[in-house]
């Protein structure tokens, strides 16, 4: 496995991404893996040589790269995310997803024809805008939040509007003790897709809350995370295929 920094120009000046690959071989399927509020952190990097390891070459953008590279917060410091995360529009991350994904198609390590968006968090609503607005060939969205409601002090948009431009399978994931959000939005996501007959899969897990994937939070949940983890392998190995 190999793993570098690499800069990826966008219309907003050049954005700093985290790349993992298996070793050299054959063009591998790739995904662009998309931060928490937090940043492109150990965890994420982790997550990139998580893909890595089977097979996919991966991708973290990142998504506050016109505040600065770099950025990258503490969990309990919600209070430096909240004004980078506020920033966020909808237009600019599908602009980086978009910038993202050509990046990776030009890489001659990767099938271009085999690309997913998996994202977490903040990352979640944009692997879902991901489905919206560009032709990724799979989404997948860990507890994406603001995709039903508009967020209080955020510039981003809800998602359920666009969902009729959706293309691609999704899958999401949800816990049911996500005081962020609520199960009356999850239902009305399942309840949209379902109208619009969009291939899509909801896994919600109980006793879960916001951000039980991630390891190195106090909100880890072991038995879902690796539910999650094999879910996402298979639903991409089956999206993915050659």
């Amino acid at each position: 496995m190999t793993e570098d920094s690499i800069v990826i120009d966008t219309p907003d000046g050049p954005m700093e991404a985290h790349r993992a690959a298996p070793p050299d071989g054959d063009r591998s399927p790739a995904v662009v893996v998309l931060q928490e509020a937090f940043g492109v952190d150990d965890h994420v990097r982790s997550v990139c040589r998580r893909f890595a390891r089977e097979g996919y070459v991966a991708v973290a953008p990142e998504l506050y790269h016109r505040e600065g590279a770099g950025r990258t917060f503490g969990y309990d410091d919600f209070g430096a995310v909240r004004p980078h995360l506020a920033a966020l529009t909808n237009d600019g991350i599908a602009s980086d997803v978009g910038a993202a994904l050509a990046t990776l198609r030009a890489d001659p390590a990767v099938d271009a024809g085999r690309v997913a968006a998996v994202g977490f968090c903040a990352g979640g609503f944009a692997a879902f805008l991901a489905a919206c607005r560009t032709d990724v060939a799979a989404a997948v969205c860990f507890y994406g939040g603001g995709i039903v409601r508009e967020r209080p002090g955020m510039k981003l948009q809800p998602l359920l509007p666009e969902a009729g431009r959706i293309a691609c399978p999704v899958l999401a994931f949800f816990g049911a003790e996500d005081a962020s959000i609520p199960s009356a939005d999850v239902d009305a996501i399942g309840a949209r897709l379902r109208e619009l007959g969009r291939d899509f899969e909801i896994v919600v897990y109980p006793g879960a809350g916001h951000g039980f994937f991630n390891d190195e939070r106090s909100s880890y949940r072991a038995e879902a995370a690796v539910d999650a983890w094999q879910r996402t392998l298979e639903w991409l190995e089956r999206r993915l295929a050659a």
